[in-house]
């Protein structure tokens, strides 16, 4: 039985599938700025650092919104004590 997820987590976990999506953008022209620029040119060193920031921000937005995080309420608790 899955926990229903908070608001919060939802929208973390569809921020994260965004960051994914736009490290595999900036892939796309690190590897076109590549052929055409050189490895060397400063734009390719920043679609290199901008796809490394957008993977590991997605990577951390999903594990964070996929994770059963319990309801620490007090009234939550109230109602398990009785």
């Amino acid at each position: 039985m899955e926990k229903k997820r908070h608001i919060l987590q939802k929208i973390t976990l569809f921020i994260g599938v965004v960051c994914f999506m736009l490290s595999l953008v900036c892939g796309v022209f690190l590897y076109l700025k590549v052929n055409e620029l050189g490895a060397d040119h400063p734009i390719s060193a920043s679609f290199l650092g901008s796809m490394f920031f957008f993977f590991f921000v997605g990577f951390l937005l999903t594990i964070v919104g996929k994770a059963d995080v319990p309801d620490l309420r007090i009234s939550s608790l109230e109602k398990d004590q009785n």
